[in-house]
């Protein structure tokens, strides 16, 4: 499916913001979330190389960063930390982030445009909730971009520290790497324990 160029703002003229989170399936680590406004007429660079996150490579991923975090008008990155995650589900965790995320941006947006189904309004702030719009919309593609490549920063952070989950290469996702090590050594205190695998491990927390 090709992608339609950003809609920046409406024959109104509103300014108009994408949000995309990262990590929601995971069964350890934050989930991450930004909001992102573009330029009006977007460098060529970026129209060429931006696509929904999970279409590019971790080394396109990263240079796309980079365009976007300098053409950017206004972004924002945030993210949920586990104890949240359990606290009020990975659902509200999600709303919360984008919340989050929309809160920094140094331009207040006038419309927002969310990737999924489901989303708890931000403000008074108009919003559409479009099923696989970081595959359709360069703004939404942009905040794909930008959450999931500082959510895989964070978590490479945190496979120094516990390298037997394979964190480096699956992001906390549930591979069989990962399960075989949660069975292995049980649980770190980064793991989301109202998660099933690993709840249905009955083990203490660290």
């Amino acid at each position: 499916m090709s992608k339609s160029r950003l809609h920046i703002a409406d024959a109104m003229g509103h300014i108009e913001a994408g949000s995309d989170e990262a990590g929601r399936g995971c069964l350890a680590g934050p989930v991450f979330a930004a909001a992102v406004i573009l330029p009006k007429q977007p460098s060529v660079s970026l129209t060429k190389m931006i696509d929904d996150s999970k279409r590019l490579s971790s080394k396109t991923r990263n240079a796309v960063r980079v365009i976007i975090e300098q053409e950017a008008v206004a972004f924002g990155v945030a993210w949920v930390v586990v104890a949240e995650i359990d606290s009020v589900n990975i659902l509200n965790a999600s709303f919360m982030a984008m919340h989050k995320a929309i809160d920094k941006l140094s331009l207040m947006p006038e419309r927002l445009i969310i990737d999924g189904n489901r989303f708890k309004p931000y403000r008074e702030i108009p919003h559409k909730c479009i099923v696989k719009a970081d595959a359709k919309f360069m703004h939404v593609a942009a905040a794909s971009v930008l959450a999931k490549t500082w959510r895989d920063e964070y978590m490479l952070q945190l496979h120094e520290q516990y390298p037997k989950y394979g964190w480096d290469t699956n992001m906390g996702y549930p591979t069989a790497k990962h399960l075989r090590a949660l069975q292995s050594f049980g649980p770190t205190p980064h793991h989301r324990k109202t998660f099933g695998p690993v709840a249905q491990l009955r083990l203490p927390f660290p």
